[in-house]
Formats: structure tokens, sequence, C-alpha cells
């Protein structure tokens, strides 16, 4: 009998996946796993080549198998042991950009090179390539200026600032946007798309050593104000806040305004005074992208999809800040499994401000 190092094996693999068999902390239950060529595309199936994928906050919730939408496990990613039947693993990954390798019989509208973004949740795309349906992706339209960190980080960002925007009031020029985690990738969206449309911003942060770094670079952005979560507690901000918004605000929120929340990562309960809902008409959302997409229509998606598109194009919503971490063919599963780990335990802490995308290089 033979044995081969993961380095050899993945030469001959030439694919690779982060992968885990079960729920759990991601520092634990995550590993890399080496994995071979895909064949050839099915009738209405293509191949594809991930360029880039995110870590996403919710990702982490998956993996920890708190999150409502789950994974199909996979058991065609290996002859045996983990990924076979005898031990199937789910891929880690909601969001990415891919690139058509391969096209199956009746594939319309894409060919070998197009840019495509998963309109499936929870495909898997942390790993090198995967065979889809053609109707579980979307094509990205290239414009100018749009990068692969752009195209990578489209489907759940900055369409969720979009659409928390768009659908629960008609915002007028001039009207005031108040958000917290202001310096999320959600939030930084908000800002710039609220200030393509002329609306105002009042974004929440945590105290933090770099402030007024980070005040520059959300102003920059287009955010109108950028305080910490201690103002708050400042006797003055009332007032101050009375005078930005011409008395609209006088408590943060005015009459008839609308509370949407998208994210619940400290998994705490969203506690309210009774007396905003009787004497202010405060109205309550919760908003959650990955429903807005089992909900819309194709048109729907390529619509928000093309008008993202259409302000990346011209300068007004720009790449989040990132790093990128890149598997390299010379790591070995051990290696690169230790890699994710590592990057997932810095984004559990919820503080390096950056978003992380993983790249399995193939050169």
């Amino acid at each position: 009998m033979a044995f081969f190092s993961t380095r050899r094996l993945f030469a001959a693999c030439a694919n690779r996946a982060v992968v885990y068999a079960q729920h759990g902390d991601p520092a634990t239950v995550l590993t890399a796993l080496s994995y071979r060529p895909l064949p050839p595309p099915a009738k209405n199936t293509l191949n594809v080549r991930f360029l880039l994928a995110p870590i996403n906050p919710a990702d982490i919730n998956v993996i920890e198998g708190v999150y409502p939408a789950k994974p199909e496990l996979r058991h065609d990613l290996a002859p045996s042991g983990l990924g076979s039947n005898e031990t199937p693993a789910f891929v880690g990954g909601n969001e990415g950009l891919a690139q058509v390798t391969e096209v199956g019989e009746g594939v319309q509208g894409l060919k070998d090179g197009d840019w495509v973004i998963m309109t499936k949740p929870q495909v898997g795309t942390w790993c090198t390539g995967r065979n889809v349906g053609m109707d579980d992706v979307e094509k990205v339209p290239r414009v100018e200026g749009l990068s692969e960190v752009h195209a990578a980080t489209m489907t759940v960002n900055p369409p969720t600032a979009y659409n928390m925007l768009q659908d629960y009031l008609r915002l007028e020029e001039g009207d005031w946007v108040v958000q917290n985690g202001a310096n999320s990738a959600v939030g930084q969206a908000v800002i710039q798309i609220a200030a393509s449309r002329g609306l105002k911003t009042l974004n929440f942060v945590r105290p933090r050593d770099n402030l007024q770094h980070l005040v520059k670079q959300l102003g920059d952005l287009g955010a109108t104000k950028v305080l910490t979560y201690d103002a708050l507690s400042d006797k003055s901000l009332r007032k101050d806040i009375k005078e930005w918004t011409g008395g609209k605000m006088a408590r943060l929120l005015g009459n008839d305004a609308h509370l949407v929340s998208y994210g619940a990562m400290s998994k705490q309960p969203l506690s309210l005074p009774t007396s905003l809902f009787i004497f202010k008409n405060l109205t309550c959302h919760g908003f959650w992208q990955s429903r807005w997409y089992k909900n819309s229509v194709r048109g729907d998606r390529v619509r928000v999809m093309q008008i993202l598109a259409n302000l990346i194009s011209q300068g007004k919503l720009k790449e989040p800040a990132y790093e990128i971490v890149t598997i390299s063919p010379k790591d070995s599963d051990e290696e690169a499994g230790q890699k994710v780990r590592d990057v997932i335990a810095k984004a559990v802490g919820g503080r390096q401000g950056k978003k992380t995308l993983l790249k399995f290089d193939t050169n």
C-alpha cells in the first residue's frame, strides 16, 4: 500500500474545499479536503471555478448550526472517508464570485469565461470549483470599475443595504437614516447608497483607539455624522440631533419611523419600550436577504444587480475594506485548514474591520 502527502494528493486532485462533517465551533470542526477534477457538466448545469469567496458573519452561524438556512451534505467529494457516503460533509460559504469553465447541454445565456454569482443559498463557495444548476447562478454585468472584490461581495451586503432603504418607506432627498454597526460591510453600503440618493445618515460605531481614522473613512464614503455608542448616554446628544435634523428626530427615531433589523450576531433579544409603538407609531421589520431572493422573481434580482453595478461604475459604491487569504497549491490540507481556522477565529471577534475573502490558487 502506498501513502501520499496531501501536497502530492492536491497536485493530482486539483481541487480543494473547506468542509465540516458536523456543526460546532468553526475553529474546531473546519478542515480542508482535496478532491478530484470535476466531470463534464450534465444537461442544464455548468462547471465553475471560484475566484473569490467572502467569509460573512452568517457563514459562522451556519457552521455553528444556529442559522435557519442549511447547506446540503456532500457525498461526492471523495470515494471514501470524509466527503463520501461514509462521512458526508458540508462545504462552507454562501457567497462568491465564480467563472464559468464549462457549460452543459441546454444552458443558455452563459459561456466559458463569464462571471457568475450564486443565487441559490448555501451552495458551498469555499472551494476551488463545483457543478451548479443554470438557474442557481446569475451572470455578473461587466461594467467599468467592477473588480473581482466588488463582484464577490455583491450578493449579500450591498443588496441588503439597497433593499432596506427601498422596501419599507418612501425616503425623500434630505431624509435621515440612523444605523448602528456603521463600519460593517452592510453599514458602509448603506452610507454610500443613501448618499447617492441624497439621504443623510447618522452612524453609530464602537469606541476604539483609531476612532478619528474610522470617522474620516466613513465620512469619505458619504456619512453625514459618525458617533460612538457612548454618545447615547450624553444628555447633549438630543439637542445635537434636533439641530442636525431640524427637529425631526429628537430621540433618534421620529414619528412614524421604521426600524429594520438585519443581523443578530449577538444572539440577544431586541427590547423596545411600548411607548414608541403607541405614541410614535413605530413599525419594526426583520430583513433577510435570503428570503428576498426566495420570494423575488429573476427580473427583480437582475434589476437590483444592475442598479448596484451602475453605482459601482459611477464610483458611488466602493469595494469594502478587505484582505485576501490565499490557499496555495503548496499548502497541505492540514496547513490550508489551519489558515481558514485562524482567519475564522479573527472574524468571530468581530473587530478585524475588513472583509476577508478566500482565494483558492490553482497555479
